[in-house]
């Protein structure tokens, strides 16, 4: 590999080209996808040999819920999937996969951002307001057990 120098520049990618794909949902036009941290807690371990300081081990990973927004639409599904987890239904039967799929500006897949095992948590409506003329933007949060990111 030539030197850091010598290397031709890379233009980063859009972050405002994107697709959404949720198993069996048809909902389109998502304006906003974010949310996709990790953290994973550190552990402090000493030995009893240790006589100073402490050895940081990790811990339990967690994943931040994902939001997504749209515009308002006479589109219900994702308005049923959130009433069927407030119905009690069986979590097992509703939860799906959801990919995040950056695109270039023709269009080519750049990867995938899976969330695993995905399901609606929190279901927010757009206010409305007679004096405005904005867009009546929804907003889904969904909780996930994890994320990979594919090529």
């Amino acid at each position: 590999m030539p030197p850091l120098g010598q290397r031709p520049p890379k233009d980063p990618h859009k972050n405002f080209l994107f697709l959404v794909e949720i198993d069996g949902v048809t909902q389109g036009g998502f304006s906003e996808a974010t949310g996709f941290d990790s953290t994973t807690d550190p552990i402090d371990y000493r030995t009893g040999a240790q006589t100073q300081g402490f050895q940081k081990l990790p811990g339990l990973t967690k994943y931040g819920d994902i939001v997504l927004k749209w515009g308002m639409t006479d589109s219900t599904e994702l308005w049923e999937w959130r009433q069927r987890i407030i119905n009690g239904e069986p979590i097992e039967t509703q939860r799906k996969n959801v990919y995040i799929v950056p695109i270039d500006s023709q269009g080519n897949e750049l990867g995938r951002i899976h969330c695993l095992n995905a399901w609606p948590s929190k279901l927010n409506p757009p206010d409305f307001n007679a004096k405005g003329n904005d867009v009546a933007v929804m907003e889904l949060t969904l909780t996930h057990e994890g994320t990979e990111f594919t090529k």
